[in-house]
């Protein structure tokens, strides 16, 4: 992982071309082996697992448990990124225009894969086989598939978790960058190389990622940053009820669909899931807040040493 993270941010830290060319034909070939492996999953099983895939009596109590409201952060988790193109708005042309296109279309397709995938999965292997286990994807496959193809099968699935390092490796940095510009105190997180490349961003988020890659095992990484990233993601669609009240007649090229229905909606099921997680899973929660405050204080710093000067 460790060996991966660097190698791809030495690609990424260099030009848009090759920044943009590993992605896509990293992201091709990641939905070229998803559709194969549903397909296939369905043509080579004769006979499907006995699963039910509409609620059964007393479900409800389960979608009402800490249990599920953590599960829900795996789950949003895989959505990470969904929202990554706002990243790049900047080197967009017309954004205004092309970026919900980007959004919405992109999350749609990734909804239909996921749907496809996990499908596959409970086509192919039992149950009882993937519960608690990490790699179900393996597990599928050599159900499906046989122990031998299965392995190789679960091993190309688990490849495709390179697009993911990569997006986030080419998006996640523009987020610091632009703090670094919005700031002169700490410009130098913005700083681009002579390609226009955001390099020390890059460098400075794969080393924090590094550093939680050695220090940490998978899940606490996983409840960590999907609690951080919910709770992020939760101040952000609170700041559209901030903004209206405070700026009333600020021009908006884009508005919120069913105003003030949808943030509504999102706030109360990701405070729920927050406040779930906070109790069930505190160590990772603890900390992300601390990691969220000590991020304030930073702002707090930088922020003032605007204003003074």
């Amino acid at each position: 992982a460790s060996a991966l993270l660097i190698l791809l941010t030495l690609v990424h830290a260099t030009n848009h071309k090759n920044s943009s060319g590993t992605q896509v034909i990293f992201t091709i070939l990641k939905v070229v082996v998803i559709l194969s492996f549903i397909v296939g999953t369905v043509l080579v099983v004769g006979t499907p697992q006995a699963v039910n895939f509409f609620p059964a009596p007393g479900d409800g109590t389960i979608i009402l448990s800490s249990e599920y409201a953590v599960a829900l952060i795996y789950v949003s988790f895989a959505y990470t990124g969904w929202n990554a193109a706002t990243y790049l708005s900047s080197e967009l042309e017309n954004p205004q225009r092309t970026l919900p296109w980007i959004l919405i279309t992109g999350t749609a397709v990734v909804t239909l894969l996921y749907l496809g995938l996990n499908f596959s999965f409970l086509y192919a292997a039992p149950m009882d086989a993937m519960m608690g286990q990490v790699e179900v994807g393996a597990i599928a496959a050599q159900a499906a598939f046989g122990e031998t193809a299965g392995r190789l099968t679960g091993l190309v699935l688990a490849m495709l978790l390179i697009s993911t390092v990569s997006a986030m490796t080419m998006a996640g940095p523009r987020v610091i960058q632009v703090i670094g510009e919005d700031y002169p105190a700490i410009g130098v997180l913005g700083k681009k190389n002579s390609n226009g490349i955001p390099a020390t961003a890059i460098w400075i988020q794969s080393s924090v990622a590094l550093l939680f890659i050695l220090s940490s095992t998978f899940e606490s990484i996983l409840v960590f940053s999907g609690f951080t990233l919910a709770l992020n993601s939760f101040v952000t669609i609170a700041g559209i009820f901030v903004l209206r009240y405070r700026q009333p007649d600020l021009e908006r090229p884009y508005r919120t669909f069913l105003y003030p229905f949808t943030p509504l909606l999102y706030l109360v099921l990701t405070g729920w899931i927050l406040g779930f997680t906070l109790v069930s899973r505190p160590l990772e929660a603890l900390f992300s807040l601390g990691f969220i405050g000590s991020g304030l204080v930073f702002y707090w710093l930088a922020a003032n040493r605007l204003s003074e000067s």
